[in-house]
């Protein structure tokens, strides 16, 4: 008897440890708050993938850069620290313009360019992520991005020795095209900046605005809907290969739903997030012909730099974006 109670307890033990070995939790990291609409897609996405798999692969989202910082989680991903991770696409434009595509003022402006612009890029990026290990499961554009300001910025000349927040390469080109001095800050640091007086003026997405209550240390809006940067979730691939294909199949089909769910959210999120700014205090000014023009004058600069840089990449997306 006793002998059959130990080879049963053992049996138990072994089909225990089998269950836990079956699962499998991946450590997502993404930079932005709890609340964004983008990090609230990337939890739904992850519920989906939970329920698809029946709870064999969860993936636990780690927001507001909690895990590792926003201008980290591409090299975590591709070096296999984490095996998933939300990253801002045009962060990596050091590394190869193709990633700064859809932060070029004016060059797509507006979510139906946005999304033209990603139907081109999209094809050239996944083949660059796969060369580097990595696999590109979504992305989902922002609401355009306007300039927010502690002081009135109604003319080019307003820029002039303004400290400019950059966050990327090409926002620090901008300030330096407009005369403004940049200065990079992440948007968690952003409140504690502008309240310092090391940042006075910055282009971003209403969302941003929202998520970093800029009624507390900022005054103006200007709704240019310049640009439409992005967000992708990317995979390491060497991670997605151990998946079965079951569990594989549902993290595909998840992030397909996500992309599409989250695109739908971001023109959502446009509307809302200007509405927010304006309720709370911050004054939202749509630029007139006279501002648009010069703006745009100085973003053809960037443009044209930019299509140099990208080579064949930019000159098929220059194109194609001029068709429109």
């Amino acid at each position: 008897m006793m002998n059959w109670i130990k080879c049963a307890v053992g049996a138990v033990a072994i089909a225990a440890a089998s269950v836990g070995a079956a699962k499998t939790t991946w450590n997502l990291p993404a930079g932005y708050a709890d609340a964004n609409f983008q990090t609230q897609n990337l939890r739904w996405f992850a519920e989906e993938v939970k329920k698809a798999t029946n709870g064999e692969l969860e993936i636990v989202v780690h927001a507001n850069a909690s895990l590792f910082k926003l201008p980290d989680i591409k090299r975590a991903v591709q070096t296999g620290q984490v095996p998933i991770g939300e990253i801002l696409v045009s962060l990596y434009g050091n590394e190869d313009a193709l990633f700064e595509a859809d932060m070029i003022p004016f060059m797509a402006a507006g979510f139906d360019n946005s999304r033209k612009l990603y139907s081109v890029q999209k094809p050239m990026l996944e083949k660059k992520l796969s060369a580097q290990g990595m696999r590109l499961l979504y992305s989902v554009g922002w609401p355009g991005n306007g300039i927010f300001s502690k002081a009135p910025m109604d003319s080019l000349d307003a820029f002039k020795g303004a400290k400019f927040r950059a966050y990327n390469a090409v926002t620090a080109r901008l300030a330096e095209a407009l005369g403004a001095q940049p200065t990079t800050v992440q948007v968690p640091e952003l409140p504690q900046a502008f309240m310092t007086g090391i940042a006075t003026t910055m282009i971003a997405s209403p969302q941003i605005g929202v998520d970093t209550k800029a009624w507390e240390f900022l005054t103006t809006f200007y709704d240019y809907n310049a640009m439409h940067p992005k967000n992708a979730v990317i995979i390491n691939e060497r991670n997605f290969k151990r998946l079965s294909p079951e569990i594989q199949a549902a993290v595909l089909k998840a992030g397909a739903q996500a992309e599409k769910r989250g695109w739908d959210l971001a023109e959502k999120a446009a509307t809302s997030a200007v509405d927010s700014l304006s309720k709370n205090g911050i004054k939202v000014i749509k630029p007139d012909a006279q501002m648009q023009g010069d703006f745009e004058r100085v973003a053809d600069k960037i443009i044209e730099e930019w299509a140099g840089r990208a080579g064949d990449d930019g000159a098929k997306i220059r194109s194609a974006m001029r068709a429109r």
